[in-house]
């Protein structure tokens, strides 16, 4: 792996653990054991590192958006609610929920870029919903917007608030999503 690569993945990690203002450039390059001047020369701002960090969520989120492009709407809801098992798995939680946090404290072109990321996460389960309800295989009564944001919501509570009561709450949480999704009226 590369230099550059080593350094978003861990800026990454350090915005998913402590915040983006929490970490500094000295943060990552005691850590990769390199010179402050080497993280520089890949970013030449904390910013830099953020809008990189930040396309690399897009990338990973089209990535995961093809790999399951041909699977029923279940699965592909299941592949989104994955993202954030991942993020809980690694004791972190996901961009989007660290970034919220700081987001009046960045400059406008990286809120503009988490603004593009939620964008793209919220109509990925948007499309997720519709198909799986013109298939009759999701049942909801809320508009569809509504719903991709209170499942959007939910998960990105669940692994926060998970943190702090039983681990088993961010499944049943998860399940209860799918659950209540796909159980038909009666």
């Amino acid at each position: 792996m590369d230099t550059r690569t080593e350094i978003i993945q861990l800026g990454d990690s350090l915005i998913r653990e402590k915040g983006y203002n929490a970490f500094s450039f000295a943060d990552i390059s005691k850590q990769l054991n390199i010179k402050n001047a080497s993280v520089h020369y890949h970013f030449p701002t904390k910013i830099s590192l953020g809008l990189a960090i930040v396309q690399e969520h897009h990338d990973r989120l089209e990535q995961l958006k093809t790999k399951v492009e041909s699977k029923n709407p279940v699965e592909k809801l299941k592949a989104f609610l994955s993202i954030y098992t991942i993020a809980k798995s690694e004791n972190k939680i996901c961009i989007v929920g660290s970034l919220a946090s700081d987001f009046y404290t960045v400059d406008a072109e990286m809120q503009n870029e988490i603004k593009k990321l939620v964008d793209n996460i919220l109509k990925w389960v948007i499309e997720i919903l519709k198909e799986g309800k013109k298939k009759k295989l999701f049942y909801f009564h809320t508009d569809i917007r509504t719903k991709a944001l209170m499942i959007i919501t939910n998960m990105l509570a669940a692994v926060q608030l998970t943190r702090l009561t039983n681990k088993q709450d961010f499944n049943k949480i998860k399940e209860n999503i799918i659950t209540d999704l796909t159980k038909q009226p009666l």
